[in-house]
Protein backbone atom coordinates (compact mmCIF):
# COMPACT_ATOMS: atom_id res chain seq x y z
CA UNK A 1 0.00 0.00 0.00
CA UNK A 2 1.64 3.38 -1.39
CA UNK A 3 0.97 6.05 2.02
CA UNK A 4 0.99 9.96 -0.44
CA UNK A 5 2.92 12.61 1.08
CA UNK A 6 0.72 15.18 3.35
CA UNK A 7 1.28 18.40 1.50
CA UNK A 8 3.78 20.78 3.80
CA UNK A 9 1.22 23.56 3.94
CA UNK A 10 -1.57 20.84 4.97
CA UNK A 11 1.09 19.67 7.54
CA UNK A 12 2.08 23.34 9.20
CA UNK A 13 -2.62 23.66 9.46
CA UNK A 14 -1.92 20.50 11.62
CA UNK A 15 0.88 21.58 13.81
CA UNK A 16 -0.80 24.90 14.35
CA UNK A 17 -3.91 23.11 15.27
CA UNK A 18 -2.18 20.60 17.68
CA UNK A 19 0.51 22.86 19.38
CA UNK A 20 -0.96 26.16 19.82
CA UNK A 21 0.53 28.31 22.35
CA UNK A 22 3.55 25.81 22.56
CA UNK A 23 4.87 27.04 19.33
CA UNK A 24 6.73 30.27 18.76
CA UNK A 25 6.19 30.03 14.73
CA UNK A 26 5.32 27.31 11.96
CA UNK A 27 6.83 28.00 8.69
CA UNK A 28 7.05 26.48 5.56
CA UNK A 29 10.78 26.42 3.93
CA UNK A 30 12.54 24.57 1.59
CA UNK A 31 9.73 22.59 0.68
CA UNK A 32 9.34 21.20 4.42
CA UNK A 33 7.63 22.97 7.52
CA UNK A 34 9.82 24.22 10.42
CA UNK A 35 8.56 24.44 13.64
CA UNK A 36 10.34 27.13 16.47
CA UNK A 37 9.53 26.09 19.76
CA UNK A 38 10.46 27.83 22.98
CA UNK A 39 12.93 25.71 25.40
CA UNK A 40 10.84 24.92 27.99
CA UNK A 41 8.47 23.86 25.92
CA UNK A 42 10.97 21.77 23.85
CA UNK A 43 10.12 17.82 25.03
CA UNK A 44 6.56 18.08 25.15
CA UNK A 45 6.18 19.26 21.70
CA UNK A 46 8.36 16.69 20.82
CA UNK A 47 6.82 14.10 22.49
CA UNK A 48 3.30 15.33 21.00
CA UNK A 49 4.48 14.92 17.26
CA UNK A 50 6.03 11.31 18.43
CA UNK A 51 2.28 10.51 18.89
CA UNK A 52 -0.28 12.58 17.86
CA UNK A 53 -2.36 10.91 15.18
CA UNK A 54 -1.20 13.40 12.61
CA UNK A 55 2.26 13.67 13.11
CA UNK A 56 3.70 10.34 14.30
CA UNK A 57 6.99 11.19 13.29
CA UNK A 58 8.48 7.95 15.01
CA UNK A 59 12.05 8.79 13.57
CA UNK A 60 14.93 11.23 14.43
CA UNK A 61 16.72 11.40 11.36
CA UNK A 62 19.33 13.71 12.69
CA UNK A 63 19.78 16.28 15.82
CA UNK A 64 22.94 19.21 15.10
CA UNK A 65 23.59 22.60 17.04
CA UNK A 66 23.62 26.05 15.82
CA UNK A 67 26.01 28.96 16.54
CA UNK A 68 24.09 32.04 14.91
CA UNK A 69 26.79 34.45 16.07
CA UNK A 70 27.79 35.56 12.57
CA UNK A 71 24.86 35.06 10.76
CA UNK A 72 23.73 37.93 8.27
CA UNK A 73 26.63 39.54 8.60
CA UNK A 74 26.83 39.70 12.40
CA UNK A 75 23.09 42.04 11.71
CA UNK A 76 21.37 38.82 13.29
CA UNK A 77 19.93 40.22 16.94
CA UNK A 78 18.75 37.11 19.25
CA UNK A 79 19.43 34.21 20.59
CA UNK A 80 22.90 32.46 19.90
CA UNK A 81 22.72 29.08 20.43
CA UNK A 82 19.59 26.56 19.09
CA UNK A 83 19.18 22.87 18.17
CA UNK A 84 17.81 21.48 14.90
CA UNK A 85 16.14 18.33 14.17
CA UNK A 86 15.06 16.83 11.46
CA UNK A 87 12.00 13.87 11.86
CA UNK A 88 10.35 11.60 9.85
CA UNK A 89 7.07 10.09 9.82
CA UNK A 90 7.26 6.81 8.34
CA UNK A 91 3.78 6.01 8.68
CA UNK A 92 2.40 9.18 7.36
CA UNK A 93 5.29 9.70 4.70
CA UNK A 94 6.01 13.62 6.00
CA UNK A 95 8.65 15.69 7.17
CA UNK A 96 9.35 18.37 10.12
CA UNK A 97 12.36 20.30 11.30
CA UNK A 98 11.94 21.36 14.44
CA UNK A 99 14.29 24.40 16.08
CA UNK A 100 14.91 25.35 19.59
CA UNK A 101 17.13 28.03 21.02
CA UNK A 102 18.99 27.83 24.21
CA UNK A 103 17.62 30.81 26.94
CA UNK A 104 21.26 31.74 27.82
CA UNK A 105 24.23 32.55 25.60
CA UNK A 106 26.83 31.72 27.93
CA UNK A 107 25.59 28.87 29.09
CA UNK A 108 23.99 27.17 26.08
CA UNK A 109 21.19 24.30 28.00
CA UNK A 110 18.10 22.41 25.98
CA UNK A 111 16.39 18.93 27.58
CA UNK A 112 17.42 16.14 26.31
CA UNK A 113 15.56 14.43 23.97
CA UNK A 114 17.09 10.93 24.41
CA UNK A 115 14.02 9.46 26.09
CA UNK A 116 11.56 10.40 23.01
CA UNK A 117 14.24 9.13 20.56
CA UNK A 118 17.13 6.92 21.51
CA UNK A 119 18.67 8.04 18.43
CA UNK A 120 19.55 11.20 19.81
CA UNK A 121 21.96 9.55 22.69
CA UNK A 122 25.00 10.14 19.62
CA UNK A 123 23.41 13.09 18.23
CA UNK A 124 23.69 15.06 21.33
CA UNK A 125 27.23 14.00 22.37
CA UNK A 126 28.33 15.45 18.92
CA UNK A 127 26.41 18.91 19.63
CA UNK A 128 27.59 19.14 22.91
CA UNK A 129 31.24 18.49 21.83
CA UNK A 130 30.91 20.56 18.27
CA UNK A 131 29.39 23.40 19.94
CA UNK A 132 28.93 23.59 23.84
CA UNK A 133 25.58 22.59 24.35
CA UNK A 134 24.44 21.13 27.39
CA UNK A 135 21.83 18.42 27.32
CA UNK A 136 19.86 18.28 30.23
CA UNK A 137 19.19 14.81 31.58
CA UNK A 138 21.35 13.15 29.09
CA UNK A 139 22.95 10.27 30.83
CA UNK A 140 25.92 10.13 29.34
CA UNK A 141 27.06 13.54 28.11
CA UNK A 142 31.15 13.56 27.15
CA UNK A 143 32.83 14.40 24.07
CA UNK A 144 32.52 11.80 21.23
CA UNK A 145 34.66 13.09 17.97
CA UNK A 146 37.39 15.47 19.76
CA UNK A 147 39.94 14.24 22.38
CA UNK A 148 39.13 14.19 25.97
CA UNK A 149 41.73 16.86 26.59
CA UNK A 150 40.51 19.00 24.25
CA UNK A 151 40.01 22.98 24.66
CA UNK A 152 36.78 24.58 23.54
CA UNK A 153 34.43 23.52 21.13
CA UNK A 154 35.36 23.79 17.19
CA UNK A 155 32.06 24.48 15.68
CA UNK A 156 31.62 27.85 17.55
CA UNK A 157 32.06 30.46 14.75
CA UNK A 158 34.50 32.36 17.39
CA UNK A 159 36.95 29.16 17.76
CA UNK A 160 40.42 29.78 15.61
CA UNK A 161 40.91 27.61 12.94
CA UNK A 162 43.97 26.68 14.10
CA UNK A 163 43.06 25.83 17.84
CA UNK A 164 44.05 26.52 21.25
CA UNK A 165 47.24 23.19 21.21
CA UNK A 166 48.37 21.24 19.58
CA UNK A 167 50.22 17.34 19.93
CA UNK A 168 53.46 16.27 19.48
CA UNK A 169 54.99 13.33 20.27
CA UNK A 170 57.93 14.15 22.94
CA UNK A 171 61.11 11.69 23.00
CA UNK A 172 62.13 12.48 25.81
CA UNK A 173 59.13 11.91 27.62
CA UNK A 174 58.60 8.86 24.75
CA UNK A 175 55.03 9.88 24.53
CA UNK A 176 52.39 12.66 23.06
CA UNK A 177 52.13 15.91 24.80
CA UNK A 178 49.83 18.87 24.60
CA UNK A 179 51.61 22.39 23.40
CA UNK A 180 50.72 25.69 22.87
CA UNK A 181 49.62 26.09 18.88
CA UNK A 182 52.85 27.22 17.19
CA UNK A 183 50.84 27.99 13.77
CA UNK A 184 51.29 31.93 13.16
CA UNK A 185 47.89 33.30 11.62
CA UNK A 186 48.73 34.88 8.02
CA UNK A 187 46.88 36.55 5.16
CA UNK A 188 46.73 34.93 1.67
CA UNK A 189 46.11 36.49 -1.37
CA UNK A 190 45.41 34.22 -4.04
CA UNK A 191 47.64 35.29 -7.12
CA UNK A 192 45.28 35.11 -10.15
CA UNK A 193 46.93 33.78 -13.21
CA UNK A 194 44.24 34.13 -16.88
CA UNK A 195 44.90 33.37 -20.07
CA UNK A 196 44.90 36.13 -23.03
CA UNK A 197 41.40 37.06 -24.10
CA UNK A 198 40.27 34.56 -20.80
CA UNK A 199 36.31 34.86 -21.46
CA UNK A 200 36.80 36.76 -24.32
CA UNK A 201 38.03 39.81 -22.44
CA UNK A 202 40.76 41.85 -24.57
Amino acid sequence: MTVFAVQPEALKETLVSLLGDQVLHVKVALGEVEVLVDSVDYVAVATLLRDAPGCKFEQLIDLCGMDYSSFQDGAYEGLRYGVVLQLLSVSLNQRVRLKVLCADDDFPVVDSINDVWNSANWFEREAFDLFGIIFEGHNDLRRILTDYGFIGHPFRKDFPTSGHVEMIYDPEQKRVVYQPVSIEPREITPRIIREDNYGGLH
